[in-house]
């Protein structure tokens, strides 16, 4: 695991701008794994500012609330649209379906685009709690994409983000540790006092379900980036 310390979270988006740089020009990204939440939003800033072009990269978002239209404001295809594909041209851009008739066909046939396009990069934010994408304590590091159900921490967190006072779904669509995993490259972002906890978990460097942030040591190669310094070796 390599782990690059910034001094801010501007800082690291602007490392991140280099590493997809460096990509491209190097022809390696043909399909991207993309996040959402505010760790990526100075992200894509950069992306929309700069001149890289995405015109032949596909992207597969980790995740989407369950009942949601893609164009309710809560919605991650509606934060997608606001900060990054509404202002970038991609080659097809997939989120999984929230408002499927069948959930469970949904998520099997999302697995099977991921098999189809295995991805390059994936971009991963942690939750408090240790979770990655949606994938909460206990789940299997075998897991593929699946409805998941939401922890009172992870609601608690991400309520503060829904407008209108709507309330937040609690359940997900989300990408499994095992889809994670399959990326052949890992890009794990970590900023702000709050994720302390998660991250010196996964420095530990001990896996354990109840943490799914630590499945991250199996994979082999992994980037932290990270503005709490003191936590690395």
């Amino acid at each position: 695991m390599k782990v690059i310390t910034v001094e801010n979270q501007e800082q690291g988006a602007q490392k991140v701008l280099e590493m997809m740089k460096e990509q491209l020009d190097a022809g390696k990204l043909d399909v991207l794994g993309l996040a959402t939440g505010s760790t990526m939003i100075p992200i894509y800033e950069k992306w929309v500012e700069s001149d890289l072009s995405f015109e032949n990269v596909t992207t597969f978002n980790l995740d989407e609330y369950v009942s949601l239209e893609a164009n309710d404001k809560n919605s991650y295809s509606f934060f997608m649209d606001e900060h990054l594909f509404g202002k970038k041209k991609f080659k097809k851009t997939y989120i999984p379906n929230g408002v499927a008739e069948d959930l469970e066909a949904e998520c099997a046939a999302y697995e099977e685009l991921l098999r189809q396009h295995p991805l390059d990069v994936q971009f991963l934010g942690i939750g408090v709690n240790g979770h990655i994408a949606f994938n909460e304590p206990g789940t299997s590091f075998e897991s593929v994409t699946h409805i998941a159900q939401l922890t009172d921490s992870t609601l608690g967190v991400n309520s503060q983000f829904f407008d209108n006072d709507k309330q937040i779904p609690d359940t997900a669509l989300t990408m499994g540790i095992a889809s994670v995993l399959a990326a052949k490259k890992i890009i794990l972002l970590v900023f702000g006092e709050k994720k302390r906890f998660a991250l010196k978990k996964l420095m530990e460097g001990k896996t354990t379900t109840e943490y799914p942030v630590t499945a991250l040591i199996k994979h082999s190669d992994v980037t932290v980036i990270t503005d709490i310094k003191d936590l690395v070796k």
